[in-house]
């Protein structure tokens, strides 16, 4: 059960990117550097910052840099704005009586003004700001507010914020709204990934506040075949953004096959038909799942009849693919790599 969340600011809670550029221009060009645009600045910053500035500028001290820095953001005319979704999220954790704090290198002073711009300053118990190293200082915090390990979460944008996560032994959250891309993100592995604080309310709303269930959980999925013997693929952050199938669990009183419809109904906007049962998976702590889980997964094979892909919130994105180049070329999480691998042999055979 998460009771406690640490939050990363700038990326994650507040949009503070035009603001930084700015500063950060004002300091290549006084060092005689040239600036840099959008683009080539979230290609090449990092966190440590000092790192960065060690790249970009060496052998500059950072106590020439850092008064530059300081100053040009004080006086940026660039706007910093808070995040979509970042109150409504903060608001959900208050309402559940989640402990909250932030943990940031952005410097206090300015962090402050906009946590009280946006109207989410009093949300948090304490705010570590102006914070070279994450990697130290999360362990200071945890100790310091008695926080457990496994009931705290820390969440950002960066790949420093989920090495930061993963060195305390809490759990890692990355959200894609601010400087790192998908690709970064998913190269440190991090427990939950999700686009937005909107959806990571949804997955959090899920499980996150509620302990384990007892007994294993009942869920139905289906390899669905188009016209062109094409199977749907959708890519999910509870699978840590690997390629999976639409599905979902099973809810009292339904059969396989009526869970099996409304789950794929709900998820994809499709109906299906010729429904044939293919394997039942035990899915015991799957490492791919964004949280602990014991599954028992029934899983069938489907064709469209009807209706257009549209996904829920659910869902990233989805293709429709040759199996054989699924199984070939796509991230698949392991239940659906080894159905697949059920349907192709069970085709061949036939």
């Amino acid at each position: 059960m998460i009771r406690n969340f640490i939050f990363d600011w700038s990326g994650t809670l507040v949009d503070d990117l035009p603001p930084v550029i700015d500063a950060t221009n004002v300091v290549l060009t006084r060092f005689g550097k040239a600036a840099m645009d959008r683009e080539t600045f979230k290609r090449e910053f990092c966190l440590p910052f000092t790192v960065f500035y060690e790249r970009v500028l060496p052998g500059v001290p950072l106590e020439e840099l850092d008064p530059v820095f300081r100053s040009a953001f004080s006086g940026s005319s660039e706007p910093a704005t808070i995040i979509p979704h970042a109150k409504d999220f903060l608001q959900f954790c208050k309402q559940r009586g989640c402990r909250m704090f932030v943990l940031s290198s952005a410097i206090e002073k300015q962090l402050r003004e906009q946590a009280r711009e946006a109207g989410i300053h009093d949300f948090f118990e304490h705010i570590y700001a102006g914070v070279l190293d994450k990697r130290e200082k999360i362990h200071e915090i945890l100790e310091t507010h008695g926080l457990r390990p496994g009931e705290t979460a820390f969440v950002g944008d960066m790949e420093h914020d989920i090495e930061t996560a993963r060195s305390a032994g809490v759990l890692s959250v990355a959200v894609l709204t601010g400087y790192d891309s998908r690709e970064e993100l998913s190269a440190e592995e991090p427990d939950i990934m999700a686009n937005d604080l909107r959806i990571l309310r949804q997955v959090m709303a899920e499980t996150a506040f509620e302990p384990s269930p007892k007994y294993p959980i009942a869920t139905v999925g289906a390899l669905i075949f188009n016209e062109l013997n094409q199977v749907l693929m959708i890519r999910t952050h509870k699978w840590s953004n690997r390629w999976g199938i639409p599905g979902g669990k099973i809810e009292r009183g339904e059969t396989t096959e009526e869970a099996l419809r409304r789950e794929i109904r709900e998820e994809t906007a499709l109906e299906i038909d010729e429904i044939r049962f293919v394997i039942v998976q035990d899915c015991i702590e799957p490492a791919e799942f964004y949280t602990s889980a014991h599954f028992l997964l029934f899983n069938f094979t489907a064709k469209r009849v009807s209706g257009v892909v549209a996904l829920n919130d659910e869902a990233e994105e989805f293709v429709w693919i040759d199996p054989q180049l699924a199984l070939a070329e796509l991230d698949l999480n392991q239940p659906t790599r080894t159905l697949l691998t059920r349907t192709l042999l069970t085709l061949e055979e036939a």
